[in-house]
């Protein structure tokens, strides 16, 4: 998988594999004991999350949710995500909530000023630094996805070790 000239910041894939459903689950119980210094494995239903161990991971150390769904003729379908940490990933999406909402406040308060006649270059100058903090957000979601492929591209081999 190619991430880096991704315009997402959540990269998602899909793909078939021969193997059944619950061949796949068994693989991953087991690789979950061989690799449990390095990493975690999670398996729930049919959902297998792979995690870098607290010792270590960084901030934006990526996290890789699996989903398996069985073909009717044994085979499985298996749909992938990667994505930050939960706590990283709500707090990016607070921010940007945040910065919306100052922006659309401002853009009230201007279109107010406006139409009483009033100054309204102080809420022009926030709605602008609020849309150049929302593209430094972006830029900085794609410096962490950057510095965290290396990171991506293993827990895609541990994957693919699931799978085979």
């Amino acid at each position: 998988m190619d991430i880096e000239n991704s315009i997402v910041l959540r990269p998602r894939f899909q793909k078939d594999v021969s193997k059944s459903m619950d061949a796949i689950l068994e693989n991953a119980n087991k690789l979950k004991s061989e690799v449990k210094e390095d990493y975690r494995i999670k398996v729930s239903d049919h959902h297998i999350f792979f995690f870098i161990t607290l010792a270590k991971r960084k901030y934006y150390s990526p996290h890789l949710h699996v989903e398996l769904i069985e073909n009717e003729d044994k085979t499985t379908h298996v749909k992938g995500l990667f994505g930050p940490d939960q706590t990283v990933w709500t707090f990016f999406m607070f921010m940007h909530f945040l910065v919306g909402g100052v922006f659309l406040i401002f853009m009230m308060m201007a279109y107010s000023h406006w139409s009483l006649k009033q100054p309204f270059v102080i809420d022009l100058a926030v709605m602008g630094f609020m849309v150049i903090l929302w593209f430094l957000l972006y830029f900085q979601a794609r410096i962490n996805r950057k510095k965290c492929a290396p990171q991506m591209y293993k827990l895609e081999d541990l994957m693919n070790r699931v799978l085979e």
